[in-house]
């Protein structure tokens, strides 16, 4: 009961005062005639050619948001803030035990706090997401977008463990994709007809010696500090979390290589 009465008082916090949550010709010959006839019709792709395991993340996310705000009750929509986005304060013992704190790490990656901030994560998931997807298959994709948005809650929570503002929004993980991505260094492989991440992820030293690659992550540094610390992104209620960020990142840069299975052809 003791929980249960203080998960109240919680919820009550809430509806008073929820901080903002915290949040890519023609022929000229006969013969060329006679050889563009026998030449099989080049292979087109549609335009939205998107793994089935990101279509599935995204489509999750959209539904969530839709429901979160247009069709649950104020009351309804605290419960389920409470109940899946992942709270700091929580896991300090203050409130108590409830079930949910063992599904909060991994839930609140498909919530979201506005239309822009669930607009910009859908875009860089389907950009940095397919082709990582397509390199890993759909269910190594899956235990990566768990892992590396349990990183990103790991290492917020270290930094704020009293904090009763609620995390949501999938950008922890994303965060990882663009680890895994600067690790792969950027090649990809079109040889298939789907875009995917090609060779081995580059050793740390090969990284650091590439241009493109070193660019791209102060570049992305700086731009999660600006916006962490200094609330530059418009549109987006709340403060950005910065530090979940560079957890998932950190997770997806390092530990790619214990869930790419994948042997690359030399």
């Amino acid at each position: 009961m003791q929980g249960c009465f203080n998960r109240s008082i919680l919820a009550l916090k809430l509806a008073e005062r929820i901080p903002g949550p915290k949040r890519m010709s023609e022929p000229t010959s006969p013969a060329e005639t006679e050889h563009s006839e026998e030449a099989p019709p080049p292979r087109r792709e549609p335009v939205f050619n998107l793994p089935p395991v990101v279509l599935a993340v995204i489509g999750i996310c959209v539904a969530v948001f839709l429901l979160h705000q247009y069709v649950l009750t104020e009351e309804q929509q605290i419960t389920l803030l409470t109940d899946g986005a992942f709270i700091p304060v929580l896991y300090t013992g203050q409130y108590g035990f409830d079930w949910f704190l063992f599904t909060r790490p991994f839930t609140y990656a498909f919530m979201h706090g506005g239309l822009a901030h669930i607009a910009i994560n859908m875009v860089a998931l389907a950009a940095f997401g397919s082709p990582l997807a397509n390199r890993l298959g759909g269910l190594w994709f899956a235990v990566f977008f768990a892992v590396t948005g349990l990183a990103a809650v790991a290492l917020f929570w270290a930094l704020h463990p009293f904090g009763e503002a609620p995390l949501v929004g999938a950008s922890g993980a994303i965060s990882g994709m663009m680890g895994a991505a600067a690790r792969f260094g950027f090649r990809i492989d079109r040889s298939s007809g789907k875009a995917a991440f090609a060779g081995a992820p580059l050793p740390f030293a090969d990284v650091m010696r590439s241009r493109g690659v070193v660019t791209f992550l102060a570049m992305w540094m700086v731009v999660n500090l600006a916006t962490g610390l200094f609330d530059l992104v418009p549109g987006v209620g709340g403060q950005i979390a910065w530090e979940a960020h560079i957890g998932g990142f950190i997770a997806g840069f390092f530990g790619l290589r214990l869930l790419d299975r994948r042997q690359p052809v030399e």
